[in-house]
């Protein structure tokens, strides 16, 4: 499933966004977020040279229903905020995408990665650009998921040739050593072994071959 990293630029309007602004210095990290009805809940860890009036910032926006400090410290605060314009959960939920947290905003930018069908990243871009939201794509890949891409027994091989040693450098498990680890005959062991590593090297070159 491909795996995206885009770069956006939050709307001057969204509170976040602004606060940031005001104090670019700031890094604002997301570290949970939910829906609640038509707000949104979220809990950010904020740092900064004097965190106290970007703290106290925060209240100043209408958009923010409520904010509670949750721990204070001179340069981190960890703050549990409600929002009526949750963008980024709003604008993923609406094509079926997850949000992947911790995501870090600065100076209202922030990067963030996300795992899905083409159609839904391709939706994902009509949604940012209807509500106005600049953003880049800096990479899409394929990612591989080795559990679903192999059997048990493939699976359950490839990690035993790692714990052995088989692939360091230098080897430190010969071909024979991995078959007495796994309990197959020697032949069993280098056939199963090619076939994994044959699924393993497709699916990484058809990764590489769907890059951006």
């Amino acid at each position: 499933m491909p795996r995206a990293t885009l770069s956006i630029t939050l709307p001057e309007q969204v509170w976040v966004s602004d606060l940031s602004g005001r104090y670019p210095d700031a890094e604002f990290t997301v570290l949970a977020a939910m829906p609640a009805d038509e707000t949104g809940v979220g809990l950010v860890e904020i740092r900064a040279a004097d965190i106290e009036p970007v703290v106290t910032t925060i209240d100043e926006y209408e958009s923010v229903v409520s904010v509670t400090i949750l721990e204070a410290q001179p340069e981190r605060a960890l703050v549990q905020f409600e929002t009526t314009e949750p963008l980024l959960i709003l604008t993923l939920s609406e094509v079926g995408i997850p949000l992947e947290l911790p995501i870090t905003i600065v100076d209202g930018e922030v990067t963030v990665e996300v795992t899905a069908p083409r159609e839904n990243l391709s939706e994902l871009g009509e949604q940012l650009t209807q509500f106005g939201i600049p953003f880049d794509l800096v990479s899409i890949h394929q990612s591989i998921d080795t559990e679903s891409l192999l059997t048990d027994d493939q699976y359950a091989l490839l990690e035993t040739a790692v714990a052995e040693g088989y692939y360091d450098t230098p080897r430190t498990c010969t071909l024979t050593g991995l078959a007495e680890a796994v309990g197959l005959a020697k032949s069993t062991t280098s056939e199963k072994l090619h076939r994994a590593e044959g699924k393993v090297m497709k699916a990484f070159l058809a990764r590489d071959d769907a890059t951006v």
